[in-house]
């Protein structure tokens, strides 16, 4: 079941799309919006934020908030959090895996400080090659904690979107992740086995992923075909 907040937020939109709130229409004040859709102003109040933060509307402190023209979407924005999965079928193409190997292993130094688990505690290790339409686009090395997850996993052949899996099979919801970006080295080998083309290059995106209770729950090297994924963000002043 929605959030009363993300309900109030897409009735919101379906005003705008209609028409009826127009661009450069200033809402009624928050008391009287609150009190028409029988909420709290709080409630009211984080609907408004999640369609400031979409760039629907803009707020101008002491004077009110505005409907404003909606800023058109980056495909993979790196500020929206989503699966490796959705982003090639969101690009039109057929999505496939290839499973290189899972099985359980000792951590790392990173993968332990990453994870907040000790040295050498038992993690689950899951490593693939993603296709699309038939090639190889990435390349993913995930490292999961062995005690949240469903051990089944290890007898699965495959996956699918690994987000989903922890949620439908787990109950672990991954809400945020810490990323970072890194221009993998020509000798690394897990870049290797993306270089099909003479014109591929590869990007390494580093992954923290957390759950609701900001608890580590998967650690993730996924290298990218930049021949196929273009990665953007909006800066704001």
């Amino acid at each position: 079941m929605k959030p009363s907040y993300v309900k109030i937020k897409e009735d919101l939109e379906k005003l705008i799309e209609r028409g009826e709130l127009k661009t450069g229409e200033r809402l009624p004040s928050e008391k009287i919006m609150a009190k028409q859709f029988s909420v709290s102003r709080e409630t009211f109040r984080s609907a408004i934020k999640l369609l400031q933060q979409e760039g629907r509307v803009v707020i101008k402190h002491g004077v009110g908030t505005f409907i404003v023209n909606p800023l058109p979407q980056i495909p993979n924005s790196l500020e929206k959090l989503g699966s490796v999965t959705n982003m090639i079928k969101s690009a039109g193409l057929t999505e496939g895996e290839q499973r290189e190997s899972i099985q359980v292993e000792n951590c790392n130094e990173e993968w332990a400080r990453q994870l907040q688990v000790e040295h050498g505690t038992p993690v689950i290790v899951h490593k693939r090659i993603r296709t699309a339409n038939g090639e190889p686009v990435v390349f993913s090395l995930n490292i999961l904690r062995k005690e949240q997850v469903n051990e089944s996993i290890l007898e699965k052949d495959t996956i699918g979107s690994l987000f989903n899996y922890l949620e439908n099979e787990c109950s672990l919801t991954i809400s945020k992740a810490d990323s970072e970006l890194v221009v993998p080295l020509h000798t690394d080998s897990n870049s290797q086995k993306l270089l099909i083309h003479p014109e591929t290059t590869v990007l390494l995106m580093k992954q923290l992923h957390y759950d609701q209770n900001n608890v580590p729950i998967l650690y993730s090297y996924d290298y990218f075909r930049n021949d196929v994924f273009k990665f953007s963000i909006r800066r704001m002043r």
